[in-house]
């Protein structure tokens, strides 16, 4: 498991694009789609992206119940898979969010040229938020892993993540079935924009 909290402060952004703006008046969560252990048939957990929406700003709040089974499996998620971003030149993503519940680590999923199957390799990163803190927490595409079904892959014998065709963008909050860190109930999580940045 790899966290990176606060590493955002240690870049200088030279240049950066919003993916995923929720601040924007034409912003939607309704092209995000659930994707939770509840798609397994012993799973009870549940995801929800929506809008908070008021006369003086928007975003949009990640909302996860997480209820794993007893050795920890259990995962809550959502994914945007509308269309396909080149970041090759970028270095990382950068989120600006607040997390606030129960649970503080969470995952950022890419995947590339459509591969939706949970059968091929996932692309992941794994990242600790401050509690209750609005933060850029910058993700560095060095550091996301090969993963399929939650296990990690050998990197050396997996494709590597290709940058110029990223094709599903997701957020989940995970159980902990293979690591040492355990989590369960309920959590939010506030989101302003999702960017691809150069770190320099």
């Amino acid at each position: 498991m790899v966290a990176n909290p606060f590493k955002s402060t240690k870049c200088v952004f030279s240049s950066e694009r919003r993916l995923v703006d929720f601040t924007s008046s034409s912003s939607s969560v309704n092209d995000w789609i659930e994707i939770s252990d509840t798609e397994r048939d012993v799973g009870k957990s549940k995801g929800a992206l929506l809008q908070q929406k008021t006369q003086q700003f928007q975003r949009a709040i990640f909302f996860t119940l997480l209820n794993p089974q007893p050795n920890g499996a259990g995962f809550a998620g959502v994914a945007y898979r509308q269309q396909s971003f080149d970041l090759s030149a970028f270095t990382g993503i950068k989120l600006s969010v607040r997390a606030q519940g129960e649970n503080y680590w969470y995952k950022v999923i890419l995947r590339h040229h459509n591969e939706e199957s949970s059968l091929l390799p996932s692309y992941e990163i794994f990242f600790k938020l401050p509690k209750n803190e609005m933060t850029d927490q910058y993700l560095p595409f060095t550091d996301f892993k090969p993963y399929s079904r939650g296990k990690p892959l050998d990197p050396n014998t997996t494709p590597p993540l290709d940058r110029t065709d990223i094709t599903s963008i997701g957020l989940q909050i995970f159980g902990g079935v293979y690591s040492a860190t355990k989590q369960q109930g309920a959590s939010s999580l506030e989101i302003d924009f999702i960017s691809a940045v150069q770190c320099d």
